[in-house]
């Protein structure tokens, strides 16, 4: 994990990122997908020539996933799927990092804080299907069955 502390004099906007990595190719970063992460805002920048530029406002993310196959073991490598609440794009994969389980819990906490920073609760992501009990998370509380409330 590279951390970026921001220093004296001038302020580059490189500078306020709590995370930098890039996608790995076995241990080698030596890929043209960049993922940077700030206070609030999840960034991907991928590409040589034509270049895509990517974010996602952590509050947005509703679900954290890390996998790591045999390879990505070996090479001290893992994908994290950001599952996010967007108009665009449903799933965020930051495909082969390093420490991904640091990342992972890191992303996890700043997400937490993120959404209570907000005050968002589970309402503004889960639908209530009209129930008078709803809790705001999706889940009625007067007995029913709480997959029917969850509408994603």
């Amino acid at each position: 994990m590279d951390h970026q502390k921001s220093g004296g004099g001038s302020k580059s906007p490189e500078s306020t990122y709590i995370w930098k990595d890039r996608k790995h190719f076995m241990w080698f970063p030596w890929s043209f997908t960049k993922y940077s992460l700030d206070q609030d805002r999840l960034y991907e920048d991928r590409g040589l020539l034509n270049t895509k530029h990517d974010e996602v406002l952590l509050y947005r993310i509703v679900d954290i996933t890390m996998t790591r196959t045999l390879g990505q073991k070996i090479f001290g490598t893992g994908t994290i799927v950001l599952c996010t609440k967007v108009d665009t794009s449903k799933d965020v994969k930051l495909i082969n990092i390093k420490n991904c389980r640091n990342v992972n819990r890191m992303l996890s906490d700043m997400i937490e804080q993120a959404r209570s920073k907000k005050r968002v609760v589970g309402k503004e992501f889960y639908g209530s299907a009209g129930h008078a009990h709803d809790d705001g998370y999706g889940y009625d509380e007067g007995g029913g069955d709480a997959d029917e409330d969850l509408t994603l």
